[in-house]
């Protein structure tokens, strides 16, 4: 790890199913980190691929996808990714991004 990755804040994700349209655009940007379920809902995948179902789960965001995971959230038609800081949860990517 360089002293540029250690002055990069951590991330994570989280997707609010509620407002989720099941349009897929997450996991066409980042499928390592976004799966369609059979209830045509979005959800985060944790580091080992497991889909993370609870309400309101996190993922981290690998900076190798930090481009892709802003992308989606950026173009996601439901507006329901969020992007946060993990160190004080401020939202960084997404609908209640500043």
């Amino acid at each position: 790890m360089t002293a540029q990755d250690e002055a990069r804040p951590e991330l994570e994700v989280w997707i609010d199913q509620d407002l989720c349209t099941g349009d897929g655009i997450c996991a066409q940007y980042a499928p390592e980190v976004f799966e369609l379920d059979i209830d045509g809902l979005a959800y985060v995948k944790s580091a080992d691929d497991e889909l993370l179902q609870d309400k309101g789960a996190t993922t981290p965001v690998p900076l190798t996808l930090l481009n892709d995971v802003r992308d989606s959230a950026k173009e996601c038609p439901g507006d329901c990714i969020h992007v946060r800081r993990v160190a004080d949860r401020v939202e960084v990517y997404g609908p209640d991004a500043e």
